[in-house]
């Protein structure tokens, strides 16, 4: 196998650096989230189920079938499963059967779930604005 020339090796170094730098900002942005939302009962797992439910604000009938929101907070079937049972024993979610397709599920936002996502987006976008707008985050200005 031929060696890499210098300047490859420094490419390629700066790549792994770059690509571990997000996975930390990553981190210590969700255990900031977990932090700040834990006072409320939720984790931020659980804050972004909610919020990809309130984005269908306008629609209050409308929900979400469970590999839809999977797609959209990279978690497993599973896990999202899991999470979604424990919303719904909070009364935050209610599943229901897809009217189109009787095997599937659809879930959504009660009004009580509605209620506590607008009373905690402020203070997780509050978080996300610290963590991902420092001006010391190297890998930022590589994905512009």
């Amino acid at each position: 196998m031929a060696a890499k020339s210098g300047e490859a090796d420094r490419a390629e170094r700066a790549l792994v650096e770059q690509w571990r730098d997000m996975l930390a900002l990553h981190a210590r942005t969700q255990c900031e989230l977990d932090r700040v939302l834990h006072r409320h009962g939720l984790c931020a797992s659980d804050f972004e189920v909610l919020d990809v439910l309130a984005e269908s604000v306008g629609d209050a009938a409308c929900s979400y079938r469970v590999q839809e929101i999977a797609e959209r907070v990279h978690l497993t079937q599973s896990a999202l499963s899991r999470l979604i049972a424990r919303l719904e024993r909070d009364g935050l979610v209610e599943r229901r059967l897809c009217a189109e397709d009787r095997r599937g599920v659809r879930v959504a936002l009660t009004g009580k779930g509605r209620t506590l996502h607008g009373d905690l987006l402020p203070a997780q976008r509050a978080v996300l604005t610290r963590m991902l707008t420092q001006s010391d985050t190297p890998w930022r200005t590589s994905f512009r």
